[in-house]
């Protein structure tokens, strides 16, 4: 955001700002209306527009298509996801044809390893086994919502093996809950919300089936038993089971991934499912608790209750996502929250690159039971974290702008169900006395 010179505002008419003369006498409250000052914003603060964001989505996905990205990844996967949206949000194939691309070269070399034609396959082979032979959540579970989405016949056979480990293969508590070995036995991740239980959910839709969405529900509770901090209102990272003092901290990205777990299941249990209420309530009772930690800036920090930990960019733009999907749902008032997701893309926007990159987030994150951990891990351009958030971000904000009206109202930023037209225009006066119009 350029820096303007320090001005005075008024809520004035043209003619009055622009022969204004130029003030001699010191500012105070009986000559100046201070409360019309312009503010220092560190982001973009304001009106937004729906090509702005078109321009910064582009932006990214022109460094999509020119980057290097592992295809088969849990990062990519969630890449395909926001990719298709903004597809349907903007009316541009491109970004639905890069998906069809991707798939397709996945496809061919799964078919070509089958055959044992292995001289004309063009994946990496650390990529391919990893297709083939996924022995984590992270292998399968985004990359097969992503593929059941698409919903392509050919690619039936790699969906299924994919959905097969996130069934049986995937290690489980006894009562079904996702867990893993690591850092400590049965150690449970607020990442697998998201790995896993979208996942199984849209399996109910994919395989018609609904006792896919019973059990995805049914994990849905379990995991918010155990990772749900509820004097906060925001969840912990990490769960050990049968321990009585759990280790707590509460990640931003890993709070991203059940938040975006709560609108996806939302999205996939059907409208009469008797767990929706619940679901529909710990969304509200986990925005609330975000809202309130949201910097000055727009951003969320690294750990979310530690205001000297770092803003973060992938956090941030889940949240975005999510919030807004929510308000265009209906599940999240849009007068309380819209301002909140805008804000988040206005802090988003600053993070993209002239090339398309996107700064600030932070890298591949295990799990300790320590702050410095969380507070040191490093920040990439190259964290494929950041891609598909920013993009699902940018396509639930064209949405939310061409179904909501924000204006603003005495300099503060409001969303209105009705499209708004502002009594009069705004002018800055500066120091030379002339006036300058702002939208």
């Amino acid at each position: 955001m350029k820096t303007r010179h320090f001005l005075f505002v008024a809520a004035i008419s043209l003619t009055a700002c622009t022969s204004a003369p130029q003030q001699t006498e010191e500012v105070n409250d009986s000559n100046t209306p201070l409360h019309l000052l312009k503010p220092e914003y560190k982001v973009p603060y304001g009106e937004l527009t729906a090509d702005e964001v078109k321009a910064d989505l582009d932006r990214v996905f022109d460094y999509c298509e020119r980057g290097t990205f592992r295809i088969g990844s849990y990062e990519w996967g969630i890449t395909y996801q926001a990719l298709l949206a903004a597809a349907q949000a903007t009316g541009d194939q491109r970004y639905k044809g890069y998906v069809t691309d991707k798939f397709n070269l996945i496809l061919e070399a799964v078919t070509a390893a089958q055959k044992g034609d292995t001289a004309s396959i063009k994946v990496e082979p650390a990529q391919l086994e990893q297709i083939m032979h996924p022995r984590a959540l992270d292998d399968c579970g985004t990359m097969c919502t992503a593929m059941m989405k698409y919903n392509d016949e050919r690619l039936k056979g790699v969906i299924d093996n994919y959905f097969q480990f996130v069934e049986n293969g995937q290690y489980r508590l006894e009562d079904g809950m996702f867990a893993r070995h690591r850092p400590q036995h049965n150690t449970v991740w607020l990442d697998d919300m998201y790995m896993g239980i979208p996942t199984v959910a849209y399996a109910g839709i994919y395989f018609n089936d609904p006792k896919y969405f019973d059990e995805a529900a049914t994990m849905y509770k379990n995991f918010v038993k155990r990772m749900w901090v509820p004097e906060k209102n925001i969840y912990r990272h990490g769960y050990v089971e049968g321990l009585a003092q759990q280790p707590t901290y509460h990640w931003a990205r890993a709070n991203g991934w059940a938040l975006l777990t709560t609108v996806e299941l939302l999205d996939m249990l059907p409208e009469n499912h008797p767990d929706r209420a619940f679901i529909i309530n710990q969304l509200q009772e986990h925005v609330a608790g975000l809202c309130a930690l949201q910097s000055s800036e727009g951003f969320w920090h690294q750990l979310l209750d530690r205001n000297d930990s770092y803003l973060e960019t992938s956090a941030t733009a889940i949240y975005c996502y999510s919030i807004a999907h929510a308000i265009r749902k209906g599940w999240l008032e849009g007068i309380t929250y819209g301002g909140v997701a805008q804000l988040a893309w206005h802090a988003i926007s600053t993070k993209i690159t002239e090339n398309g990159k996107v700064a600030g987030t932070c890298v591949g994150t295990g799990m300790a039971f320590d702050p410095a951990f969380y507070y040191y891990r490093p920040v990439s351009t190259a964290a494929a974290h950041g891609y598909g958030p920013v993009i699902w971000a940018a396509a639930e904000m064209i949405g939310l702008l061409s179904e909501w009206y924000p204006r603003t109202n005495d300099s503060g930023l409001h969303y209105y169900e009705q499209e708004q037209t502002n009594p009069a225009p705004l002018f800055y006066l500066t120091e030379d006395g002339k006036g300058e119009a702002v939208k």
